[in-house]
């Protein structure tokens, strides 16, 4: 048989396939593709090929789909042991506002970002991505502008994205007093909504589709009814998924009861929002569980209103938070997918964090496997898009590939490669990504992308950003004092 000019063959000592709509394991499996689909999984491929990639001891599976995918230079270290938040900057007080809040980015600085910060996602095997940046040190809302350079930049690297500004209707503020406040401008919101849709309509399906678009109002507490009902229209009318945070704070589920009278479910439930195309990280904060004692049927209005909860358990637990439970999610028939929202955007620590959380809340080494979690990255997040051509490795499907190195002795011994992954795997080991078809990736390489240069500019960066910290904190103290240090620190020697 003559061989494919175009095709492409990939083996393994494991390979993720998908049989009967589920995954499978093939014991040295191989994956062939041709252009931007695969054509094969299985044991032993009859045909001819161009080219043949052998990965050893290692495992083949299909890129992660992060539907709440860090693109920003992470401040979670900042508030990691400095709390509480509105006394350490994450809230604005309201002299930073009456003075002006001011871009604390240039607009090259926020183009770096996401380029350092799609890069990151590329190296930790995540595929499909929905960017989320922080608010925070922003005037008010993202612009089209920088949005036509994300998706300059994830072309240029071979990402595949959903994108869209967010845009809001308002903030919380600390007043002089210390009491957290709310500031709206109902127009600015709307304002903002029109120019997600303009953007919406203008990237939707450009770099060979790669980059499609997403309406992003920012939290559920930061958006007037009006703004949420005409953004769930938009989304409907274009088929398009939209995120909104929701149920992440007891600050937020608090506000929304104190300003409509409804849990947050139930308040979107009543605006018409929830549908399949909603995604809603991070769901921690429900009627029923520790952190909301009240009764009531959040997870059930969720379910039912066929939207997806957007699991992120890594940065939910950072800050004390975690589903009740993951399982009891599951059993309920409420759809996950899952979210990384904080550094390292490590899907497989984030999934290690998210079952031992399960299993310490439901008390049982029973509650979750391994695969379910797996399930979540891969599966779950691409039928939350509508996407059965990702999360899995099958006849028909983009050929959306990574490839994990289990060469080394740091992953310990190898029973179930998916167990591997979960009990002593990394981000770090992923070797090779293939998005579309194209190599993004090879041997932990991305071609047009200095690491250490990036880092060198990322901390840089984010040094300037720490810098101005005391403009926008609430009594505006020196940066030593909104920061702590682990231990007293002592002067070194001159360099």
């Amino acid at each position: 048989m003559a061989a494919r000019d175009d095709a492409t063959l990939l083996t393994a000592r494991w390979v993720v396939g998908h049989e009967n709509g589920r995954h499978c394991l093939y014991e040295n499996g191989e994956v062939v593709f041709q252009g931007d689909r695969i054509v094969y999984v299985g044991p032993r491929y009859p045909g001819a090929v161009a080219r043949r990639h052998d990965y050893g001891r290692a495992l083949i599976g299909p890129g992660f789909v992060d539907l709440d995918a860090l693109s920003d230079l992470d401040t979670t270290i900042l508030g990691f042991d400095n709390s509480p938040a509105w006394r350490k900057g994450r809230i604005w007080p309201d002299t930073y506002m009456q003075r002006g809040p001011y871009e604390m980015y240039t607009p090259d600085e926020l183009a770096f970002q996401k380029r350092y910060a799609f890069a990151q996602l590329i190296r930790n095997g995540i595929t499909t991505a929905l960017p989320i940046a922080s608010l925070f040190y922003r005037v008010w809302g993202e612009t089209r502008d920088e949005f036509l350079s994300a998706a300059r930049t994830a072309g240029e690297l071979g990402l595949r994205v959903y994108l869209g500004p967010a845009y809001r209707s308002g903030h919380t503020y600390v007043d002089g007093a210390g009491r957290i406040r709310c500031h709206y401008d109902a127009a600015r919101g709307m304002a903002g909504l029109e120019q997600a849709v303009a953007f919406a309509d203008e990237v939707e399906g450009l770099y060979d589709g790669r980059v499609r678009a997403m309406l992003s109002p920012d939290r559920i507490e930061t958006c007037t009814p009006e703004l949420l009902r005409a953004s769930a229209a938009a989304a409907r009318e274009r088929a398009i998924p939209i995120r909104l945070h929701c149920c992440q704070s007891r600050l937020e589920y608090d506000l929304v009861r104190e300003q409509h009278g409804m849990s947050p479910p139930e308040w979107l439930r009543s605006l018409g929002f929830l549908s399949e195309r909603a995604l809603l990280p991070h769901g921690t904060y429900v009627s029923g569980s520790r952190q909301i004692e009240r009764p009531g049927q959040d997870l059930e209005i969720i379910r039912d209103g066929g939207a997806t909860v957007v699991h992120c358990p890594l940065v939910s637990a950072r800050h004390g938070a975690t589903l009740e439970s993951f399982a009891r999610y599951r059993k309920l028939g409420v759809k996950i997918g899952m979210g990384t929202d904080t550094w390292p955007p490590d899907m497989v620590l984030n999934m290690q964090v998210g079952l031992m959380l399960c299993r310490v809340m439901d008390q049982s080494t029973e509650a979750v496997r391994s695969e379910d979690y797996y399930d979540a990255a891969t599966l779950g997040g691409a039928d939350a898009l509508g996407r059965a051509d990702l999360g899995r490795l099958a006849p028909g499907a983009k050929a959306d590939i990574v490839v994990f190195d289990f060469s080394h002795d740091r992953n310990g011994q190898l029973i179930d490669p998916i167990q591997t992954l979960m009990v002593g795997g990394s981000g770090r080991d992923v070797s090779q990504v293939v998005i579309d078809g194209r190599f993004v990736m090879v041997d932990g390489r991305i071609a047009g992308f200095d690491a250490r240069l990036a880092q060198d500019q990322a901390q840089a960066q984010f040094d300037r950003l720490v810098a101005r910290y005391p403009d926008r904190t609430w009594g505006h103290p020196p940066v030593d004092e909104i920061f702590s240090s682990s231990y007293p620190r002592f002067p070194g020697s001159p360099s």
